[in-house]
């Protein structure tokens, strides 16, 4: 008795959606994808390893304070320790700001304060000292040129809670600024009128 010969899907091991031929060459194109993928996947843990070790530094280095929260005094004492820098280049690093003010006193901390929306430099800084008396000498760099701009540098002042400095107090002797309600000039009757904006 002969055996028939199946030339169905099942008879090859075809899985769904492959056709014969399929197994002969992988393509060389889809081989190169494939390997790139897999160095990638090494470089993303690469990264992972990088951004744990400086997140590791970062929690065990004795000069982050933004892990707890500041007492109002020890603001106050870091603010009495710290300068205000103005007119500073927009390309300045924080190490080379601490190195132009390196010969005050020991530097604690420099911030170089960004836009929150762009990221970009605002072109100010202030630099933390160890010690109060490192502010009086700081203030000799006051007008002194740091990468082709004079800067200012002044004593940073302390905020007080409750008290803006941009508080332009409520609206003197001027009208209320609203949308729902508006009155004729001449007398007559009044309209009011509704902006879904």
């Amino acid at each position: 008795m002969a055996e028939e010969k199946h030339d169905t899907d099942e008879g090859l091991g075809l899985l769904d959606g492959e056709y014969p031929g399929d197994h002969s060459v992988e393509d060389p194109e889809l081989e190169a994808i494939k390997a790139r993928v897999l160095e990638m996947e090494q470089e993303a843990e690469k990264l992972k390893e990088v951004q744990y070790e400086a997140e590791k530094q970062l929690i065990m280095s004795p000069q982050t304070s933004f892990f707890y929260p500041m007492t109002h005094e020890e603001k106050i004492d870091a603010d009495n320790r710290s300068v205000y820098v103005g007119n500073v280049d927009y390309g300045a690093t924080a190490d080379e700001l601490e190195i132009h003010f390196n010969g005050c006193g020991p530097v604690n901390r420099v911030t170089i304060l960004c836009d929150k929306f762009t990221g970009h430099p605002k072109g100010f800084a202030y630099i933390e000292f160890s010690d109060r008396d490192s502010v009086k000498t700081a203030m000799a760099l006051d007008e002194t040129l740091f990468r082709g701009r004079i800067i200012k540098v002044l004593p940073k002042r302390t905020n007080m809670p409750g008290i803006s400095s941009t508080d332009r107090g409520s609206h003197r002797g001027s009208r209320p600024r609203g949308r729902g309600f508006r009155s004729s000039r001449g007398g007559g009757r009044a309209q009011s009128w509704y902006s879904p904006y």
